[in-house]
Order: structure tokens, then sequence, then C-alpha cells
């Protein structure tokens, strides 16, 4: 046999449907296409959508399902970026299939993702979030007893070095070499302005003096690995029982978790009444979160309504509280210790610590939204709101199906056992199934015992 040796590569004129190159698809895209399809997504998020887009004139768009399923991509895949899911899109014949996109049609660039996003305001984006949790909802996994609330930060796409402050525009490094001027350097060198940053005392950065000119809604935040960051904090609201996402607000990073806790719970009590689930005062859900939360308050504000407080109480510095007569924040105080001592608040403390971290780590960290590409708050909010659907769709999926992502769904093997037994015989077969194809056939035959 000759050796065949690699030439330049001429395109085809004509190529039949036959020749085409086919993908034998992705099980997990498979199945969530089948799904979406079934419940009606493109019928639903393009009618929502109709309104902000020309009746008549004008070239055809971006298909609002195929925009808001890339965004989904994006979190099963891990892409931080919408370049980098376009890029995604285009290498994979399965996604190709899963964007419902004939054989001569290109995959949306990533400043059609933009224009569109800009196109639909915000309230569409809530919508399909909620859509969402109306159908993870139908198959029973909204309980709507158990709510973990919990904050976390998130790295905005603007850089630190580059705020100015609020009253004269100064940037930080032109504060520097202001005051080396005056502390006798004439002409100071980088290297002069990192010592002296390093050496002066009482250094803060404060959000009420400094601002960014490329986003001005990201604030100065500590983020969860010690860093000091312009950030966003996004705020879950989790149900304990299922670990369902239920409200997804995103807040100022320089917001304590005393002030974001309100808007979040009316977030989240908004969206379980359109599911016939929302706490009442005489039939409470629990409200379970750290010891960040607890003031008095949030307590007075939240006691004998339709949040039942289980809020970790931190150590008073004196040993002892004082009360100076405020009966109500003594009652709330006391009521909210009692309950999360019982039995029950420690369990729900506990399945706190691993439902509602594991909703950060699984949209942040494995999602890729531990830092944003986009700037403003509303603009971060709208993608973040179909990231944490993609979430809800992927433990609706795990409950279907056994397996809640991608690459979950590419390692999941299963096994059948049979044993067929006939006189003076006996067959043992084990069948092995990956993605739904046999992958291995193994059959035994030995003589009956005895």
């Amino acid at each position: 046999m000759a050796m065949r040796r690699e030439a330049e590569v001429q395109g085809d004129l004509v190529v039949t449907w036959a020749e085409m190159p086919r993908s034998p698809g992705h099980a997990f895209y498979d199945r969530l296409q089948n799904l979406l399809s079934e419940a009606g997504f493109d019928v639903f998020v393009e009618t929502e959508c109709k309104p902000f887009y020309a009746p008549r004139m004008g070239a055809p768009s971006l298909p609002p399902g195929r925009y808001f399923r890339m965004h989904m991509i994006g979190y099963f895949e891990g892409i931080d970026s919408e370049r980098g899911i376009a890029w995604r899109c285009s290498d994979s014949l399965s996604l190709r299939e899963f964007l419902r996109l004939a054989s001569r049609d290109k995959v949306p660039d990533h400043s059609w993702l933009s224009k569109t996003r800009s196109r639909l305001p915000h309230e569409v984006h809530e919508k399909v979030f909620g859509w969402v949790l109306a159908l993870v909802a139908e198959r029973g996994l909204v309980k709507g007893e158990r709510i973990g609330v919990d904050g976390s930060t998130m790295e905005a796409n603007a850089a630190l070095r580059t705020i100015v402050r609020r009253d004269s525009g100064e940037t930080y490094r032109q504060m520097l070499t202001r005051m080396a001027q005056e502390s006798g350097v004439a002409t100071p060198t980088l290297d002069d302005l990192v010592r002296l940053d390093r050496a002066r005392k009482g250094k803060k950065l404060s959000n009420e003096d400094w601002t960014s000119p490329t986003d001005a809604d990201a604030k100065i935040a500590r983020m969860k690995d010690g860093t000091t960051r312009l950030a966003y904090k996004p705020e879950h609201a989790v149900d304990l029982d299922t670990g369902v996402i239920v409200a997804a607000p995103i807040h100022p990073a320089d917001e304590g978790d005393t002030t974001t806790l309100k808007p979040t719970l009316d977030e989240a009590e908004k969206n379980l009444s359109a599911m016939d689930l929302a706490p009442t005062r005489e039939d409470p859900c629990d409200l379970i979160a750290d010891k960040g939360y607890h003031s008095r308050a949030v307590l007075k504000g939240l006691d004998d309504g339709p949040w039942k407080t289980r809020i970790a109480e931190p150590t008073p510095a004196n040993g002892f509280l004082r009360w100076q007569g405020d009966e109500e924040a003594r009652v709330a105080v006391y009521g909210n210790r009692n309950r999360l001592r019982s039995g029950v608040g420690k369990q729900s403390m506990r399945k706190r610590g691993e439902i509602v971290e594991r909703s950060f780590a699984h949209v942040l960290d494995r999602g890729g939204m531990r830092r944003t590409w986009l700037r403003g708050r509303e603009n971060v909010h709208k993608r973040y709101l179909i990231h944490v659907a993609g979430f809800n769709l992927g433990i609706l999926m795990r409950a279907l199906f056994g397996c809640g992502t991608p690459r979950e769904a590419a390692s999941a093997t299963s096994a059948v056992l049979f044993v067929i037994q006939t006189e003076g015989m006996m067959a043992i077969v084990m069948i092995a199934m990956v993605n739904g194809e046999i992958a291995m056939l193994v059959a035994v035959v030995a003589p009956e015992p005895g």
C-alpha cells in the first residue's frame, strides 16, 4: 500500500446533503432541546420580545430563542465572555443543532448578542427566568418551605487603578505623584510611587470618595479571596429542599447584608407568588441565613410576618445584650435564637451551608461568572438571570435524566445485568450503556449448578 501524502485542500463547489458532516448529537443537549420544545420555549420568548422589534421594516434579527440558548450554553460550558460563547458554538456541531441552525446558517457573532441584550429590557430577562422557574416548579422541584439566603462577590469589568476622585476627578496615580512631590521628590518614578503607596499610613479607599470612570455601578469591595477589586454583589435565595434558586438579584458591592436582605426577599416572594407558593403570616416560610444578616432592625421587621427567621446570631462583644427598653427587639432576637437552637434550625443551618454555597460554586466558579465582561449593573444582571436559569434547568435535567451538565452526561455510564436460566443451563448477560448507546456486551454461559 502506498503512503498517502497531505496536499492542499480545494473547496468543493457543490456538496450534497448526504456528503455533509453530521454530528451524532450530545445526549444532554438533545434532551434539553426536547424539554424546551415540548414546553413551548421559543413561542414564549418570541411573544415576550415581539413589542421591542420593528413590525415590518428592517432585516431579520437574531431569534430570541437562539439568543437565550447561547447564554445558557455559556453556563453549561463554563464560558465567561460572549465572544467565547460564539467561538464554542462555531466549533461544535452539537451546539449548532441545539441553536437550531440550518446547514447554511452562521453562528451569531458576539456583537449580535450585545445588540440583542441592549434591545431587550431587563423585564424580559426576568420573565424568562420566571418561565424556567415555573417549568421547574411543575415537576415539584420548588417547595417554598425553607429559603436560604447568602451573598457573594463578582469582579467587575473595570480596573481598580483607573478610579478617580469624585470631587476633583484626580486619578489615583496623580494623587500619589502629588504626594511624592509634596514630600520632596521632584520627578517621582513608578517605583517611587509604589514605595510611597506602601509606606503611607491611613491608606483607605472609600466608595464615597472614589468611583470608576468606565463603570460607575461597580464598587470597591473585598473579594472572597481577600483581594480588593471593583465588584458587584450577587445574592441568592435558594430553596433548601431542592437547591433551586428562586431569586438572584445583583446589589451594589458596598451594601451590607442587612441592607440587601429585604430586596432579595421581596424578589423571592414575587417569584414564589407566581407559582402560588408565596409565604403568608398564617403559613410562613423559614428564612435561613448566616450571622452577617443578623441585626435587631432586621429581626424586628421580619417578626410576625411571612418569614420565620432562623438567622445565625453573632456572639456579643461583652457577653450579654442591653435592650434599653426596646421590648420588640428583645422578643424578636430571643424568638430567632430559640428557633435557631432547635433541631430543625440546626439541620436547616447545615443545609444552608451546603446548598446555598453550592449554587455560588456552580454559577460563579464552574459557570464562569466570577468575573464579568459587561459593564453596568443592569446589563450584568440581564446575563446573570439567564445564567441562573441554566442552573435551574440543570437541576431539572438531573431530576429527569440523571445528568445536570453536559460533562456529567458525557461521563455517565449505566449497566444492566440479566440472568437467564433454562433447563440445565444458566446465562449471565451484562450490557453497559454510555449516553444511551451500547458500549459493552458481556455474556457468560455456564451449566446450571448442581
